[in-house]
């Protein structure tokens, strides 16, 4: 028999209706995508935005690919606990992963527009 990975996951109760599967492997890529994003918004802002002055740009950029460093690890651990518990018959785990990544958005978001503000 051939077995799924992770075992730690697919080992556990029963399969779910594939469309619920199926809904979650979405949400996870999705975060994967906003990762990406985070991570370009961060390279570009420190690659492209040299009128801004630096050191609010760099912990702004800096932040922003931390951000994007913790979205798939989120991704993974969302994806792994709503699976679990739609396999054994659990309530879906509430999301507990968006709150860093909005407190290090909106730290980046501040930091830029006081830059801005500051440049001119």
């Amino acid at each position: 028999m051939r077995h799924r990975f992770p075992r730690s996951v697919y080992d556990h109760g029963t399969e779910p209706d594939a469309r619920f599967t199926l809904a979650n492997q979405r949400t996870f890529l999705a975060w994967i995508r906003t990762g990406l994003a985070l991570i370009a918004v961060g390279v570009a802002l420190e690659a492209f935005a040299e009128n801004l002055p630096s050191p609010g740009r760099r912990v702004a950029s800096a932040l922003m690919v931390l951000a994007g460093v913790i979205a798939p690890v989120q991704a993974w651990l969302g994806w792994r606990r709503t699976e679990l518990a739609m396999r054994t018959g659990r309530p879906l785990p509430p999301d507990s992963g968006s709150l860093p990544l909005m407190i290090l958005t909106m730290i980046a978001g501040v930091l830029i527009l006081a830059t801005i503000l500051v440049a001119q």
